[in-house]
């Protein structure tokens, strides 16, 4: 890699010495490259540097570093290309030839960007204006122009803070607001009754106590009404808080749904890619374990955090009514606290978003254990995926050290500061008593006032971590609620009701990042053909079928169908359409009945019984012990893989689909197998247009043609005879399996 501005800002540290060593009298770096294969196409670092008058190489031939330098020609030429994952960066002169460096498809974008700046070396010795140049974004291939070198439409956006976070939360309120301004009211009227006690106490101590141990003559109905009123105010003050916490918790329950359920949905429309990057365990930890943070956070302690904030201002108020000096004494500590609360805010944040993703790596690992525990006991591995627990699960709590630590010291200091404000009001009220500026009822109305003040306070600083681990908890999944998919919608889409079938590719091309792998494909289907794809690994087979789906959208070119590009179709009408038999078919927890009728949840029994018999399904389903009732466990774990292969075809018939995808649907089972599965696919394929990809050249026999890739290119097309008679790739693929086959039987 390079930077834009400085080249060497993130030079290997390694090779920095060497290189300034090397470096002759006003040579600049231009930009660098780490090649990661050898000759032999076997991994070993290498490092190639332009710099404003020379190429350097350094590769390792032993163990010294061995260093190369060609002074530049303009004549010359640096070319980087790429050929099934493996790229090139080539020094080329007239004559030839100068040096070649290999590397991995991962290497590409630096090699590319090398190449580029060598170009524009060469055309500032020509004397021409170069413009700045800006970096390829690997993910989308667009112009990076940003100085962080990142693209602007790839990277993160920055995280919002997370008190923001949680402000955007106030959208899921909107249908409740009735419920929320009913909450609110009772919250109001709570505080304002559990005031009234304090407030008694003033005349009970100044109109009846103190002038009964003066000895004079005092009216105890007066302390009766104070005492009558402190017990009503309890139980007034009782019923509203009840009242209020019931209502707020129910909005918090259904904002939380509905934050889950939007979630859930958004990630439904997303597009495969975004999948292939996320681990399911962080998925299902922001879904669960981070939506029901923010529940406790809703229903607890912001419910506490209002109920407190109306009890400080409210205090406040009557503090400051009562002994307005005095006041001012009181509320001297507060300042200090909220500034401490301030600067333990951003440590807490950036504590708690560690937590929650060390948290998500954990059920990651649950999320590929338990699904894979057979492969786990097969290979005995069950104590090296405890292991791997355990380190998992001790991230956490190193996580959690972090924050309790911080939390250990913060939660003592404001016990500390709340004391001393305890303490300032006890000393200013002692010498306002010698000076007769305060009496006794004031001083003990104060203290219980001061009391709660400082509690809530206490209480309000002391949700500080709930604040901050709800807020990262927020930014989690509002990270899934900001992401687009990649296979947009359009803005008008083409109704689409039964297609014919026909499907055109027109100069169809795809890329990874910036690496290209399929390059100009062109090819007519007609409605009702079968279309047989081969070709070896890596030849874009797979990504032909995921662009036909549209799990992908095309780089460029496009592919029709009836004579209209898909991607004007609205993608759930396009897909509805087509029907997939995968290599290892997916089951859901469910009956048999219900798998069937994944594709069509309002089939009667009859359609799902009549899919089943075209797929050959019938008889082994009436053996099973509630036939089409019968549980097929997790992923359909208690089903062979014929058996679930079976019915993953007879869920696609019962959708009645136009265009037909079969990738690999035979190449996992035994020869019977085979045979049933060929024959229930006979009946599946009838009448559709039907695209199939199969290693066992045996299976595409009765395909209409063979369309055979190679790095991305359509080499040739014919049927199974036609290609045979050509001493072509597909002749050259049935030779050797055919040898193989031969070997296998003599064996």
């Amino acid at each position: 890699m390079n930077s834009n501005h400085d080249p060497l800002s993130a030079f290997p540290q390694a090779c920095r010495a060497e290189l300034q060593d090397r470096l002759h009298k006003d040579e600049r770096v231009l930009a660098w490259f780490e090649p990661d294969l050898d000759e032999r196409l076997q991994y070993a670092a290498g490092l190639v540097v332009l710099t404003s008058g020379r190429l350097l190489a350094r590769r390792h031939t032993g163990e010294e570093p061995n260093w190369t330098s060609w002074t530049l020609e303009r004549d010359w030429s640096l070319n980087a290309n790429e050929n099934a994952g493996v790229g090139a960066l080539e020094l080329v002169a007239d004559t030839g030839r100068i040096a070649l460096w290999r590397h991995t498809a991962g290497c590409s974008v630096a090699a590319a960007k090398l190449a580029q700046e060598f170009r524009d070396w060469r055309r500032r010795q020509a004397g021409e204006d170069v413009e700045v140049r800006t970096t390829i974004c690997p993910l989308c291939g667009a112009a990076i122009t940003s100085d962080d070198g990142q693209c602007a439409d790839c990277k993160p956006a920055a995280a919002p803070p997370p008190t923001a976070s949680l402000l955007r939360l106030v959208g899921f309120t909107r249908p409740r607001l009735r419920a929320i301004g009913l909450g609110f009211g009772l919250t109001l009227a709570a505080t304002a009754v559990g005031l009234v006690p304090p407030y008694l106490t003033m005349p009970l101590m100044n109109d009846v106590l103190k002038p009964y141990a003066d000895g004079q003559t005092v009216n105890w109905v007066l302390a009766w009404w104070c005492l009558g009123g402190m017990g009503l105010a309890a139980v007034v003050a009782w019923v509203l808080d009840w009242g209020r916490t019931y209502v707020l918790a129910w909005v918090s329950e259904r904002v939380s749904s509905d934050l889950r359920d939007r979630t859930y949905a958004h990630l439904q429309q997303l597009s495969v890619e975004y999948f292939g990057g996320k681990r399911t365990g962080d998925l299902m930890s922001r879904i669960g374990s981070d939506t029901d943070r923010i529940c406790n956070f809703l229903s607890l302690n912001l419910i506490d955090f209002v109920t407190d904030l109306l009890m400080i201002v409210l205090t406040a108020v009557i503090l400051i009514s009562i002994n307005p000096l005095l006041a001012l004494v009181t509320l001297l500590p507060f300042p200090f606290i909220t500034w401490l609360a301030y600067w333990v805010r951003a440590r807490l944040h950036r504590s708690f978003r560690r937590s929650g993703v060390a948290w998500g790596e954990m059920v990651s690992v649950l999320a590929d254990t338990i699904p894979g525990i057979r492969v786990v006991k097969a290979f005995a591995q069950e104590n090296r995926e405890v292991l791997r627990f355990r380190r998992s699960n001790e991230h956490v709590v190193r996580t959690n050290d972090r924050v309790n630590l911080l939390w250990s010291f913060f939660g003592p200091m404001v016990t500390l500061l709340t004391a001393a404000g305890l303490l300032v009001v006890w000393v200013f009220a002692c010498w306002g008593i010698r000076q007769q500026t305060v009496n006794i009822g004031v001083l003990i109305a104060f203290l219980a006032y001061i009391s709660r003040f400082y509690t809530k306070i206490e209480s309000m600083i002391r949700m500080v971590p709930a604040t901050q681990r709800a807020g990262a908890s927020a930014q989690r999944i509002f990270e899934i609620l900001d992401r687009r998919p990649s296979v947009p919608e359009p803005a008008r889409p083409v109704p689409l009701h039964r297609p014919a079938g026909r499907i055109e590719l027109c100069d169809v091309r795809f890329k990874y990042g910036t690496r290209e792998v399929l390059h100009g494909l062109n090819l007519r289907i007609e409605p009702g053909e079968m279309i047989g794809l081969v070709g070896p690994s890596g030849a874009g087979k797979s990504t032909l079928i995921n662009l036909i789906c549209r799990f992908y959208d095309v780089a460029s070119g496009a592919i029709k169908v009836d004579g209209t590009d898909v991607r004007s179709f609205a993608v759930a009408d396009y897909r509805r359409h087509i029907g997939i038999v995968l290599q290892d078919p997916f089951l859901f927890y469910g009956t048999v009945a219900e798998n069937i009728a994944y594709g069509r949840p309002g089939a009667s029994r009859q359609e799902i019984v009549a899919a089943a018999r075209a797929a050959r399904a019938h008889e082994f389903i009436l053996r099973l012990p509630d036939g089409y009732d019968s549980m097929v466990g997790e992923r359909g774990q208690s089903l062979s893989g014929g058996e679930r292969q079976r019915i993953s075809i007879a869920r696609a018939l019962l959708i009645n689909p136009r265009i037909l995808i079969l990738d690999e649907a035979t190449s996992s089972v035994d020869t019977e197998t085979e045979r049933e599965i060929q024959l229930a696919l006979e009946n599946l394929i009838r009448g559709r247009t039907t695209i199939a990809i199969a290693h066992r050249l045996s299976t595409l026999r009765r395909a209409d043609r063979l369309v055979v890739m190679e790095q991305g290119r359509i080499v040739e097309i014919g049927n199974h005879h036609e290609l045979l008679l050509k001493p072509g790739s597909y002749a050259r693929l049935h030779r050797a399996q055919m040898e193989m086959m031969a070997q296998g039987q003599a064996v």
